[in-house]
């Protein structure tokens, strides 16, 4: 194998193992985003374009993608603190845990809040607690924005130069080239797949609320607000189905213990499958089996924690890639 080759393989990894070291993904997943999503879109631009109009409307579909992208962001986050959004479920909920505290042990029914302002009473005594904490998760949370829109920028800028590249560039540059465009390849089907996955989940539950129980005449409130509330979080791996899958078991144990259990059981099903169809769906974009993805999200789960479960698929995809080219499988 060359030297530049070589060099290339390891700076690669190198920088992987920063990436997940350092937390850096959400910013190198939106840089992804949009560096794939503008070369999709560059490619039904006219090619008969000077250099100058070329340049100008990569630009506009660079900044369409990003606003798009963060519209979509706020949408969702709009969605969750409307009226209709967090609001109307944090009522919901009070009203559940309200019917619900004549069944339980009087030690747990008096912690329970009674209206939508104790509960955000006993929310403001938590942060109030726990505000050393909660001031660093804040904290995070502005640094990881700021990550994301700077990476959003960066795989903009990297779009529109991938348009000047030029054949005859050193051996090196080259190499290291080669090496992001097996990444974005990678990147673009694990990410196509996790739509799929994501869609499939939301299906699941919406065939399981929307069809399943009203057969049997029950009737969930908020029904379609959460299906769409699975949706909206269904992107974020572990705490999304979580955060969907609470709520709706709360909501459930309204109507009775038995809907509960149901829908307790159902979810848990669905949250366990999806591990599995993340390995089928993945793996038949990438070409590999259910136990290579399971493995590789076991394994850098358990060195990187969470960030190294969402990034297990996409750095596999990308190492088989690269170790297919070579001729070694």
């Amino acid at each position: 194998m060359p030297k530049h080759s070589t060099v290339s393989y390891i700076l690669s990894l190198a920088v992987v193992f920063l990436v997940l070291r350092f937390q850096l993904l959400p910013a190198i997943f939106a840089g992804l985003a949009v560096y794939v999503l503008t070369l999709k879109l560059a490619r039904h631009l006219p090619k008969n374009m000077n250099r100058v109009a070329r340049k100008v409307a990569l630009g506009v579909v660079v900044i369409c993608v990003i606003t798009c992208l963060t519209s979509a962001a706020a949408a969702i986050w709009s969605f969750i603190g409307s009226s209709h959004g967090i609001a109307a479920l944090l009522t919901t909920i009070v009203d559940t845990l309200g019917s619900l505290r004549g069944t339980l042990p009087t030690s747990v029914a008096d912690v329970l809040p009674t209206t939508i302002e104790g509960l955000r009473q006993q929310l403001i005594e938590m942060f109030g607690e726990h505000v050393q904490k909660i001031s660093v998760v804040g904290m995070e949370g502005i640094k990881v924005f700021a990550h994301i829109l700077l990476g959003m920028v960066v795989g903009g800028m990297a779009a529109v130069h991938h348009f000047n590249e030029h054949d005859k560039a050193p051996p090196f540059i080259s190499a290291m080239r080669k090496r992001l465009r097996t990444l974005t390849t990678a990147f673009d089907k694990v990410v196509f797949a996790q739509v799929k996955i994501s869609a499939l989940n939301t299906a699941l539950t919406a065939a399981y609320l929307l069809v399943a129980l009203p057969l049997f005449g029950i009737k969930l409130p908020m029904a379609a607000i959460l299906v769409l509330l699975t949706f909206a979080v269904g992107m974020l791996p572990v705490v999304g189905n979580l955060v969907s899958n609470t709520v709706i078991v709360v909501i459930s144990l309204g109507i009775s213990p038995a809907v509960g259990i149901s829908s307790l059981f159902f979810l848990v099903l669905i949250h366990k499958a999806e591990y599995f169809m993340n390995a089928r769906i993945v793996g038949h974009e990438v070409q590999a089996t259910a136990w290579e993805l399971l493995s590789a999200m076991l394994l850098l789960e358990a060195v990187f924690g969470v960030v190294g479960l969402v990034a297990a698929p996409v750095v596999y995809a990308w190492l088989k890639a690269e170790v297919k080219e070579l001729g070694l499988i």
